[in-house]
C-alpha cells in the first residue's frame, strides 16, 4: 500500500513539472492545430431518412408487364362500333352500352330485298367459345332495260369452336357460302330475236365450302399455325380445291446478342387443282394446277429513331399441269423516320410476291365471268414505295404514298365475244351456252409496269364526327395489250361517320374514272373493232339507324342515292336507288 503511495506522489511530480516548463515558454500567436474529438455515434429515428439516393431496381424480361392485346369480334351490324386505332379521343363513349352475345337482324327493300342475318354465341367456364352465323341477301329482277333475268342471292352461313388449353388456343371452322347470279349484260351492238333470248339460261352459281383450324402457342417456338380447305365450284361442272397452311416460328437470337429481337419465319403451303368443262374456243377440258412452297423471314429492330422492317420472301412454285418448277425470291423492307416526331413520318420500301390466281378470286372480283378461264400465276417482280404519314394537328391524320410496280402476267378481265348474231337460226344449229351470247367475261395475261400515288386524310371533327378522304391514281405501261382493260386511272371515296346518344349515321361517295373493254367487228371468232369506254360515275350511299334501348335498334340503308345509270362492268347495268330498312334485335339466352 506504502509503495502505491509513493509511486502516485512521484508521477504527480514530474507531471506539475512538464506543465510548469511548457508554461514557461509564451509565444504571441495560438497555434491553429486542429482538435478531434472521438465519441461514440448514437443514432436516432430521424438519421434514418439521410439516404438520399434512390435504389434502381432492374427487372428480368419475365416480370415486365405485357402489351395489352385485344380484340373485338366485328359483327356487320349497323350498331356495333369498331374503336379506330390511334383516335381514342375520337370515340364518343356515351352511355355505357349492355353487350350482348348474340343478335337478329331482318329487312327489307325495295326491288323484293329481303335481309335476315344472325349470329349465335355462347362460352363457358371452362374457356371454351363456339358460335354459329347466317346470312341472307337477294333481289329480284331489279335492273331495266335488260331483257334477260337480272336477280341475285347470297347465302352465307357457318360455325367455329374454340378451346383455350394452358399452353396454347385452338380453334376450327366451317363455311358454307352460295352465290347466284345471271348473265344478263348482252351486247348493244347486236339485236336479238325474242326467240333467242327466250332460250337462254342466264344462271350462274357458285358454291364455296370451307374448312379451316388454327393453333396459337403461348410460349413455343411456333406462334401459331393455320390450315385451310376450300371447294369450289359452279352450276356448269367447274370445280377447285386449295390446300393451304401457313405455320409462323419465332427463332430466338439472344445468343448472338443480348439485345437481338427474335426472328419470324413465316411459312407456307399452297396447293391448287382446278378444271373446267371446256374452253371458249372448244370443248377440250381446261385444267390448272400449282403447288407452291414459301419462306418469309422477318426482321425488326431500332437504330436511333430509325425503325427498321427488313425481310425475304422465297418461293418454289411447280406448275403441275405443265410440268414447269421454278425459284423466285424477293425483298420485304420497310423502314420508317419521325422527321417530325408524331406529325411527319417518312417511309420508304421495296417488295414483290408470287400471287396464285384461282377461279375463286377470279369470281369474286368479277362474278360475271364465264367458266372458261386459263389461270396462271402472277410474279410481281418488285414494287418500291414511299411516303409520308402522321398529323397536321392534333385530330387531323394523314398518310401520302407513291410507288411504282413491275407485275408479270398481270390478270386484266375483257368482255367475250359473242358466238350468236342474235337470230334464231344460228342459235338453233349451234346450242350456245348461256355465257357465249357477248355476256360474260375472260381474264388474259400481260405484263404491266404501274406508277402510283394515293393519298388519305381523315379528320376527327369532334367526339361525334368522322370525315375524310382517299384517292388513287395509277398510270399503266403495257407490253402487249392496247389498254389495261377495265382498270380505273383515278378512284376515290369520301365518307363521314357520326354516332351520338341514340342516333348514328353514315355515308359513302366513291367516284371511279373511266375505264376501257373492248368491240368486236362480228360473231366469234372476229378481231376487236375498237376499244369502247366506260363512263365515269359517282355513287352516294347513305345508312343510319336508331337505338330504341340495349336490345332495339331500327336501321336503314340507301345506296345510289343519285339514281346514277352507269355500268360497273361493260354492258352490265347497275340498279337504280335502293332502300333497305329492318329490325336488329340483341340478346342473352
Amino acid at each position: 500500500m506504502r509503495k502505491i503511495v509513493v509511486t502516485l506522489c512521484l508521477g504527480t511530480l514530474v507531471s506539475i513539472a512538464g506543465f510548469s516548463q511548457n508554461n514557461n515558454q509564451v509565444k504571441d500567436t495560438l497555434k491553429t492545430n486542429v482538435i478531434e474529438v472521438v465519441t461514440s455515434y448514437t443514432p436516432t429515428i430521424a438519421d434514418a431518412f439521410k439516404i438520399k439516393k434512390n435504389p434502381k431496381i432492374k427487372l428480368g424480361a419475365k416480370t415486365k408487364k405485357k402489351q395489352l392485346k385485344y380484340k373485338i369480334f366485328s359483327a356487320p351490324v349497323a350498331s356495333t362500333f369498331i374503336p379506330k386505332s390511334g383516335v381514342a379521343k375520337g370515340i364518343n363513349m356515351g352511355v355505357k352500352e349492355r353487350l350482348y352475345k348474340n343478335y337478329l337482324a331482318a329487312g327489307f327493300g325495295n326491288n323484293t330485298t329481303p335481309f335476315v342475318e344472325t349470329f349465335l354465341h355462347h362460352a363457358t367456364r371452362f374457356k371454351n367459345d363456339f358460335g354459329f352465323y347466317a346470312k341472307y341477301l337477294s333481289s329480284e329482277n331489279s335492273i331495266d332495260g335488260t331483257p334477260l333475268d337480272s336477280n341475285f342471292s347470297n347465302i352465307n352461313a357457318g360455325a367455329y369452336y374454340k378451346q383455350e388449353e394452358r399452353y396454347f388456343t385452338w380453334k376450327i371452322g366451317a363455311n358454307f357460302q352460295r352465290d347466284t347470279y345471271n348473265w344478263y349484260g348482252l351486247p348493244n351492238t347486236i339485236t336479238f330475236n325474242p326467240l333467242v333470248i327466250s332460250a337462254i339460261d342466264e344462271e350462274q352459281s357458285y358454291t364455296n365450302i370451307d374448312v379451316d383450324g388454327e393453333i396459337v402457342f403461348e410460349d413455343f417456338y411456333m406462334n401459331s399455325a393455320k390450315a385451310n380447305l376450300s371447294l369450289f365450284s359452279d352450276g356448269l361442272s367447274s370445280k377447285e380445291l386449295r390446300f393451304q397452311i401457313q405455320p409462323q416460328f419465332q427463332i430466338p437470337l439472344r445468343s448472338i446478342g443480348r439485345r437481338m429481337n427474335d426472328l419470324t419465319l413465316d411459312t407456307s403451303i399452297d396447293y391448287v387443282n382446278g378444271e373446267f368443262a371446256q374452253s371458249y374456243s372448244s370443248t377440250s377440258k381446261l385444267e390448272h394446277s400449282f403447288f407452291t412452297v414459301g419462306l418469309l423471314p422477318k426482321y425488326n429492330f431500332k437504330y436511333g429513331d430509325f425503325t427498321f422492317n427488313l425481310g425475304a420472301k422465297f418461293y418454289f412454285t411447280s406448275d403441275l399441269e405443265n410440268k414447269i418448277s421454278q425459284v423466285y425470291a424477293y425483298p420485304n423492307v420497310n423502314i420508317n423516320y419521325p422527321l417530325v416526331k408524331n406529325f411527319v413520318n417518312f417511309y420508304v420500301g421495296a417488295n414483290g410476291d408470287l400471287k396464285t390466281n384461282t377461279y375463286k378470286d377470279f369470281s369474286l372480283v368479277n362474278p360475271y365471268i364465264s367458266p372458261t378461264q386459263f389461270i396462271t400465276q402472277t410474279n410481281e417482280k418488285y414494287n418500291f414505295f414511299g411516303g409520308f404519314n402522321g398529323k397536321l394537328s392534333t385530330n387531323v391524320s394523314y398518310d401520302i404514298k407513291a410507288s411504282y410496280a413491275d407485275e408479270e402476267d398481270k390478270a386484266l378481265f375483257i368482255r367475250n365475244n359473242s358466238k350468236s348474231d342474235g337470230t334464231p337460226s344460228i342459235a338453233n344449229a349451234i346450242p350456245l351456252k348461256g355465257y357465249e351470247y357477248g355476256n360474260s367475261f375472260s381474264y388474259i395475261y400481260d405484263d404491266v409496269t404501274t406508277l402510283s400515288i394515293s393519298g388519305e386524310i381523315t379528320v376527327d371533327v369532334n367526339r361525334f364526327l368522322v370525315v375524310g378522304a382517299n384517292g388513287e391514281f395509277n398510270s399503266y405501261t403495257m407490253t402487249n395489250q392496247a389498254e389495261a382493260w377495265n382498270l380505273p386511272e383515278l378512284s376515290g371515296e369520301v365518307f363521314a361517320k357520326y354516332k351520338r346518344n341514340k342516333w348514328y349515321a353514315g355515308t359513302n361517295i366513291f367516284f371511279v374514272s373511266d375505264r376501257k373493254d373492248v368491240q368486236y367487228s362480228g360473231t366469234y371468232p372476229s378481231a376487236i373493232s375498237k376499244v369502247v369506254t366506260l363512263k365515269s360515275y359517282v355513287d352516294l350511299n347513305l345508312n343510319g339507324g336508331y337505338h330504341f334501348n340495349d336490345k332495339f335498334t331500327a336501321f336503314i340503308k340507301m345506296n345510289n342515292v343519285l339514281n346514277s345509270e352507269y355500268q360497273r362492268f361493260s354492258n352490265f347495268n347497275v340498279q337504280s336507288f335502293q332502300v333497305l330498312g329492318g329490325i336488329n334485335y340483341k340478346f342473352d339466352f
